[in-house]
């Protein structure tokens, strides 16, 4: 059994703090710190004043490939391997400071709808690491997308540069726009 410091909790805390504010379920909170089940409860309660959503996690990669979540996926990943090349980050810090960046990123945007939550990019990060995923270059933006490590990529196109026909055309943006409209 590892002696714990304080310091050494602080950090666990700290991370488990961050990621309960980002909205994180509680196994991931339990696969990213050393804190007890027990503890990561009582500090979800406190930061969150209610308890952790209970149920499966969302596991499938057929998620990340559909229209709207593969565009914002493709965004988390970009930033999120940007983190680690280049800013000397790495794990659950590069999860934290990459989501963060790309809440940043849709919040900034007027109607952005933010679609990918914290515990589908760690998920998403989960399956890059296990082969399971990979990004992609589209042959008309050179853009870099999410798809299945197996599938033919040979002449790529993106759904940005050719999006499906009811792309778009959701519930959220009718009233989006009925707003504007009066």
């Amino acid at each position: 059994m590892a002696i714990k410091t304080v310091l050494g909790e602080a950090q666990q805390i700290k991370i488990a703090t961050d990621l309960i504010v980002l909205g994180a379920r509680l196994q991931v909170l339990q696969e990213e710190t050393s804190l007890s089940r027990e503890r990561l409860l009582k500090l979800y309660k406190e930061v969150r004043g209610e308890s952790p959503s209970k149920g499966m996690l969302p596991y499938s990669t057929d998620w990340f490939i559909s229209w709207q979540p593969n565009i914002h996926s493709s965004l988390f990943m970009g930033i999120y391997q940007f983190m680690i090349k280049n800013a000397g980050v790495d794990g659950v810090h590069a999860l934290i400071s990459a989501y963060r960046l790309y809440l940043d990123q849709v919040q900034g945007i007027e109607g952005g709808e933010v679609v990918l939550s914290i515990t589908r990019a760690w998920f998403l990060v989960r399956f890059f690491k296990a082969g399971m995923m990979q990004l992609i270059t589209c042959r008309e933006c050179s853009g870099k997308f999410v798809t299945h490590t197996n599938e033919l990529h040979n002449n790529y196109v993106c759904g940005i540069c050719h999006p499906p026909a009811r792309a778009g055309k959701t519930n959220a943006k009718a009233r989006l726009l009925a707003g504007h409209a009066e």
